[in-house]
């Protein structure tokens, strides 16, 4: 084995914490790219994703999760499941929490959950959001989240502000093993472009409807066909659980869905580089959140992975 080869790293770091606590925003700015779903609203993530960072010195895959958090319908514990399989696989873990609160009933089971871990991994605690926190607050802080893993390395960040990245990367590279690469070095996701036009058809609804609404949205992508080398056209049905929300969905004379489209079309062509028609359809699918049938014909299968 060459030297250069010999001296490579490669490893696999997830990404974990509870919900809206800026997971996707921190591997977007890590990747310089935008391969996940953001929303200030909790729970944007619903599926496991890779984001693949490859440079001369090292390949970093980052696994990121769900939030972990309290369930109340099978679609919950199904995004709790893919968030813990994710610690059991990792050479590192990036536990992510917002510095504006103290530990939360959320942050306390993920600590428990990472104790449970049969061969432990290196445990980052990553303070994000210190740009809103009072400086003086911010040891109390620390010694809280502390106190639940003692054995942390601790640093503070804010993602959106791009403040601490370096230094967390620095110290990421530090951990991981020695190994070649997993992924060709052009490859940034495991998900196929039709995978992440879903995300982003879903970061729109998010991002332009409030309270429990858009939680009870699913999509599912039923055509996505290329139109030469320029031009793409993409069809996705969005599953609701009661026709009120279908009403708030489509929205005055369509006037929502109009504006759902057009974001999310711009999101898909920023991310293609080409000229996408959009076209959304609304259905009504009652408590599809609770369907585990409805769950795995979504693309949420609840079934044990091996």
């Amino acid at each position: 084995m060459s030297e250069e080869i010999k001296n490579y790293r490669s490893g696999f770091v997830a990404v974990i914490g509870r919900p809206n606590v800026g997971k996707s925003t921190l591997l977007n700015k890590i990747l310089k790219q935008k391969i996940a779903a953001v929303s200030p609203k909790p729970q944007t993530t619903r599926k496991q994703q890779l984001g693949i960072l490859t440079t001369e010195e090292a390949q970093v895959v980052f696994i990121d999760t769900p939030g972990m958090h309290i369930p109340h319908h099978k679609l919950g514990e199904y995004m709790n499941q893919a968030a813990e399989m994710a610690l059991e696989d990792a050479d590192l873990l990036l536990w992510i929490v917002d510095s504006t609160y103290l530990p939360t009933q959320e942050d306390r089971l993920i600590a428990e959950r990472i104790q449970q871990i049969r061969s432990k991994p290196a445990v980052f605690l990553v303070m994000n959001k210190i740009d809103l926190v009072e400086t003086n607050l911010m040891p109390l802080r620390e010694k809280s989240y502390r106190e639940l893993l003692p054995e942390m390395t601790v640093f503070h960040i804010s993602a959106e502000r791009e403040y601490g990245i370096s230094e967390l990367m620095q110290a990421v590279l530090t951990i991981l093993p020695e190994g070649q690469p997993f992924y060709d070095e052009d490859q940034i996701t495991d998900l196929y472009e039709r995978d992440i036009a879903i995300e982003l058809i879903r970061e729109a609804v998010l991002n332009h409807l409030a309270d429990e609404v858009p939680h009870a949205v699913a999509v599912r992508l039923d055509e996505y066909k290329d139109r030469g080398d320029d031009k793409a056209y993409v069809m996705a049905t969005l599953f609701v659980e009661r026709e009120s929300q279908k009403g708030i969905l489509i929205g005055k004379q369509g006037s929502m869905i109009r504006d759902i489209g057009t974001t999310a079309r711009q999101e898909i062509e920023a991310l293609t580089g080409r000229q996408v028609f959009l076209d959304l359809r609304v259905k009504v699918h009652k408590n599809w959140r609770n369907n585990p049938e409805a769950l795995n014909l979504m693309g949420y299968s609840t079934r044990d992975k091996q």
